[in-house]
């Protein structure tokens, strides 16, 4: 089993949650995830985090994907893993209507193959690979332009681990099929096979075992990069803040 905490609630109470991440390395917590909804976004925290740290992973949970370019996306996690020894997890979720059209101005159209695409592009440059792509959503580069096609100059992450806050069907399906690790923000421990169905169905993924401690084999498409399932985090409610009134989502448990 392994153990993680969120950074903390989108407060001014940076000095309490920098310290809650310190100790929950020196205790031995594994990951730290840092959120991001209407405020602050997810990866500045990290990188401070990766600077007073030296062990634990370092995840951004979610990083909203219709607020960024592909591209941005993959030069701001290259980033971060340079900076942190390959301890970055790149958690995307694709948000929802409010906060794409409310707060970006960006329609949020057809999620499921935004997503798709930009795992796609994402990989691509983290594999140091020229990036031409013809998607439904990306071309790239951009047709009847004057852009040509690069590579990435920075030093390729071929592994960068790819985790996916899924609940719809279709995207555990997809999750089961692209993604390197599962968040599962409103996991129900009673309900495991609501979720973890749906994650078997992906393509090449063979089925969760009912033996604890056992988990699916998934291929990860033509993206494989490791043998294995995906990890699956799954979060718990607890009051761990000092002086908080309630519960709040701080934990997740491998």
């Amino acid at each position: 089993m392994k153990l993680a905490i969120e950074l903390g609630p989108p407060d001014d109470e940076w000095e309490t949650h920098i310290a809650h991440a310190l100790e929950a390395e020196r205790l031995g917590i594994d990951f730290v995830w840092s959120p991001e909804l209407w405020g602050y976004d997810a990866v500045t925290p990290l990188a401070y985090l990766a600077a007073k740290t030296s062990r634990i992973h370092l995840g951004t949970g979610i990083m909203q994907i219709g607020a960024r370019t592909p591209a941005m996306i993959a030069m701001t996690a290259m980033t971060m893993s340079a900076l942190s020894q390959n301890r970055l997890v790149l958690g995307l979720g694709v948000s929802g209507p409010q906060v794409m059209e409310g707060w970006h101005g960006v329609p949020f159209a057809r999620p499921l193959q935004r997503t798709r695409e930009v795992i796609d592009i994402v990989r691509m440059i983290a594999r140091g690979e020229r990036l031409t792509y013809t998607g439904e959503i990306y071309q790239l580069p951009l047709p009847g332009g004057e852009g040509k096609a690069l590579v990435s100059i920075a030093r390729p992450r071929p592994n960068l681990p790819i985790y996916l806050p899924t609940l719809g069907p279709k995207n555990l399906e997809l999750t089961g099929e692209l993604a390197d690790g599962w968040l599962g923000t409103s996991f129900i421990p009673e309900h495991a096979r609501l979720f973890f169905d749906h994650i078997e169905t992906g393509p090449g993924c063979r089925p969760f075992s009912h033996r604890p401690g056992s988990a699916s084999q998934c291929r990860r498409g033509r993206f494989l990069r490791r043998p294995g399932p995906p990890d699956c985090f799954a979060q718990t409610w607890s009051s761990v803040h000092p002086g908080s009134d309630g519960f709040a989502p701080t934990q997740f448990v491998q």
